[in-house]
Parts: C-alpha cells; sequence; structure tokens
C-alpha cells in the first residue's frame, strides 16, 4: 500500500453567531477522568464506487463538527495540574490520501498488524479519506477517549453520513456538567477509586495492575464472526430451549456471545479450576441515571461491571447460568451506584483542592503486550447501527479494529457483511489461538 497523493487540511467552523461554548475551558467530568487516557482509532471501508468527492465528505464534515464543538477543540492543562477541554476551535485535520493497490486486499483477513492499518489514520486527531485505485475508500477517524466514549463517537459518524447523504442531521446535548451533578454534601457510598480508577499504592491509576507485559508480536489479532443463525441457537439454548439453560427469559445478543465467548476464551487458555477469572464490561450510563441523560449527549458516560466466576464454574455452568452473573453485575452498575460515583468524583476534587488526598488521574491504557489472562475486558459497538453511515453510496463493507496489542481485549460489533451477524475483534497471546479456533463455534 503506496500513497500516491497526499494533501492535508485544518478544517475550522466559522459561526455567523459565537456558538455558546465558543471559548470555553471545561473542566473533566468524572466520567472523562475515568476513561482511558489515549487515542481510540475507527476504519470503515466502503466499496465501489466510492462515496461523494472528498469536497462534499469535508463539507458535511465541518457542518457536523460545528455543532461538535469539542472535536474542533483540545486538551489542555491549567495552572494547578488539571486537564481540561479547551473550546478554542483549532480545527479538524482531515488528510486526504490516493493510495496504489486494491482495497480488498488491505482488508483482507480483517484484522492485520498494527504497522499494516496504522496508515489508514491520521497520529493526531482527526479525519483521513484514503481513496484507493480500485474506486474504494476508507476512513480513518482517530479522536482522544476523554473527549468522547464509543456511544458518542458512533452518534457523530452518523450524524456526518447524514449531512452527507441528506443535507441534515440532528445535533447533540453537549451539557457535560449537567451528566454529573452530585448531591449537597456528596455523599459516596462505594469504594470507586480501586474500581473504576485502580489506583496504585502510589496513587497512579492503572489498568494493569497484576498483569504480565510480553513482546508486542506474542498477541495475535484474531476477528471471529457469528452469523445471525449461531446467535438465535445460542439465546435458544440461554433460555433452556434444549434443557442446557436455566430457564432465563431472554437475553442480548451481547450477553449470550459474551457468554460463548468468555467460556472459549478460558477454556483455551487451559486454566485452573479453582482460579478466578473476571470479564471488565463497559455499561452506558446515560439511560441508567437518574436523571437519565439524553441519548444524544456527546461526552463520556460509561462505568464498568465486573463478572466473575471461578474458571471451573464458569467451564461447568450452563449458558443460562453464565448470563445470569453477566446480567447481575451488570444491574448493579444502577442509578444509585451511578450517583455515589458522581458524588465520589465531588468529594475527590474537593479533597485535592484542599491540598489532601493525592489526584484522581485518568486510568493507562494497558500497555501494548499486556497479557490479562485469567481475566478479559470488552466493549459494544452493537448499538452502532453500520446503515446509518451510508454516504450516499450505501453503508460500508467492514468496520475494521486496526490493533488490539492486548490478551484478553475484545470489541462486538455488528456485522457489515451479514445482516444480523456479530463480528468479534479479540487480542490472545499466540499459545492460545490454536485451541480457540479449534471450539470458538461450538455450543458443548
Amino acid at each position: 500500500m503506496e500513497a500516491t497523493t497526499y494533501t492535508t487540511t485544518m478544517l475550522k467552523p466559522v459561526y455567523t453567531t459565537p456558538h455558546p461554548l465558543a471559548g470555553d475551558k471545561v473542566p473533566l467530568t468524572v466520567f472523562d477522568r475515568a476513561t482511558f487516557d489515549t487515542f481510540v482509532p475507527t476504519v470503515l471501508a466502503y466499496p465501489a464506487p466510492a462515496p461523494p468527492d472528498n469536497r462534499k465528505l469535508k463539507a458535511g464534515l465541518l457542518s457536523v463538527v460545528t455543532a461538535h464543538p469539542h472535536l474542533a477543540g483540545r486538551l489542555a492543562v491549567d495552572d494547578q495540574g488539571r486537564v481540561f477541554l479547551h473550546l478554542n476551535n483549532e480545527g479538524v485535520l482531515v488528510v486526504e490520501v490516493t493510495v496504489s493497490g486494491d482495497m480488498a486486499a488491505v482488508l483482507a483477513g480483517g484484522v492485520v498488524p498494527h504497522d499494516h492499518f496504522s496508515g489508514l489514520y491520521p497520529t493526531i486527531p482527526k479525519v483521513k479519506l484514503n481513496r484507493f485505485e480500485c474506486g474504494g475508500l476508507v476512513i480513518g477517524i482517530i479522536s482522544h477517549h476523554q473527549v468522547a466514549d464509543g456511544h458518542s463517537m458512533s452518534s457523530f459518524l452518523t450524524a456526518w453520513a447524514a449531512m452527507v447523504r441528506a443535507g441534515d442531521a440532528t445535533s447533540p446535548f453537549l451539557d457535560r456538567a449537567a451528566t454529573a451533578v452530585p448531591r449537597m454534601p456528596p455523599a459516596p457510598v462505594s469504594p470507586h477509586r480501586p474500581i473504576e480508577f485502580n489506583a496504585t499504592c502510589d496513587g497512579r491509576s492503572s489498568s494493569t495492575s497484576g498483569y504480565s507485559v510480553v513482546p508486542m508480536n506474542k498477541i495475535k489479532n484474531l476477528k471471529v464472526s457469528f452469523t445471525a443463525e449461531f446467535v438465535a441457537e445460542l439465546k435458544a439454548r440461554v433460555a433452556g430451549g434444549d434443557g442446557s439453560g436455566d430457564g432465563a427469559a431472554r437475553c442480548s445478543t451481547f450477553q449470550c456471545l459474551l457468554a460463548h465467548v468468555w467460556k472459549k476464551v478460558t477454556a483455551a487458555r487451559g486454566l485452573s479450576s479453582g482460579d478466578f477469572t473476571q470479564v471488565r464490561v463497559a455499561v452506558n450510563c446515560r439511560s441508567r441515571a437518574n436523571p437519565p441523560a439524553p441519548a444524544s449527549f456527546f461526552g463520556n458516560m460509561v462505568l464498568w461491571a465486573f463478572p466473575r466466576l471461578k474458571v471451573g464454574d464458569l467451564l461447568s455452568s450452563s449458558y443460562g447460568g453464565v448470563v445470569g452473573v453477566i446480567r447481575d453485575a451488570v444491574a448493579r452498575v444502577d442509578s444509585e451506584y451511578i450517583q455515589s460515583f458522581v458524588d465520589f468524583g465531588a468529594a475527590a476534587s474537593a479533597e485535592e483542592d484542599d491540598g489532601g488526598e493525592q489526584r484522581v488521574a485518568a486510568t493507562a491504557p494497558p500497555p501494548p503486550g499486556t497479557v490479562m489472562c485469567p481475566d478479559m475486558e470488552v466493549d459494544s459497538w452493537l448499538g452502532f447501527r453500520f446503515h446509518q453511515t451510508d454516504l450516499g453510496t450505501g453503508p460500508p463493507c467492514a468496520f475494521v479494529a486496526p490493533d488490539l496489542p492486548v490478551d484478553g481485549l475484545m470489541v462486538f460489533v455488528p456485522s457489515a457483511a451479514a445482516e444480523g451477524g456479530v463480528d468479534v475483534f479479540i487480542g490472545l497471546v499466540e499459545g492460545h489461538v490454536e485451541e480457540f479456533h479449534k471450539i470458538c463455534y461450538s455450543l458443548d
């Protein structure tokens, strides 16, 4: 893959009337601070005939960024060392590239080594348009996680597509402070510092305490595709349709597949039956808070659930039993827990201002090569509707996870190729890959 032309543009919104948030220095909420301090890439591929020319794509992007001023701003640090979002309208970087070669060859296999895909997205925010000789288009987007979570970025992408396709898009809800209003006085009831921030003894936040690190080339990126028929059969088992479930009523596609993949990865790892294994599950708190936040809120509003079982219990339990453990863990992230987390953030900020407890810092992402065994972590993009990212010539043919350099890290996305199917991108240490491939489609 070789770039034959290369141009860059910094898109800066121009407002006839200043945006209400123009110039604001927006403090990070406790949700922003709890999320990973890292850039997150997204890659969407569109087959020939490609969407409209780049001028139309950039015009639509500019219109949507105008309504999302946080994306045109920059993260900064104040004189007290606190990170904030400066809505200074510095703009969105757009990189346009003409690429030799065939897009299908680049996308073959779904997941490929990091350095093969790194050219598809910029190393600083925000958008890269890769036009292939074959007529295909690959759009790479990268944004900082403290600016927005996956739900927000998927809403942004669908808004961009709607603007290009139809000339109109819905506006986001931008009041970050409204999503993190503490009680007065704050009254946290859960130990949030070690849970959401994984604070170590020296006050640093880390998601990797106790995990080993291996050379990055020892972690293999896999893509496993589950058909709608497989998902339906799995749901029937969870409901006890073949006698293997526990009579659970109904479960989500995500819960069923997570139970399945958790079982199969754990079996492939060959762990002792007495070991404990857990999954860190991202939970969207928008509808769970009291009052609920609008679905259109652009920012971060995610916490985590931690279903945990002994290896022997996980492997011997019915699918319905494992789904029940997952469901119970997620249910504990309720409105009271969310309010307690918000109260913790307010109390911690007050203590910091008074020179008390060490600052609650953003959580550092796992370094490349981290082996989370016996644990796992999952993020779900199953709410991301691919058909809504139609830029005018049809939806993308592929969503690509550029790199998962961490053993046990998973991303669930709806299949772009098969309606009702799910693609699971997962990183596994090389010694467990062969066994996982042998059993990943077995329901035994």
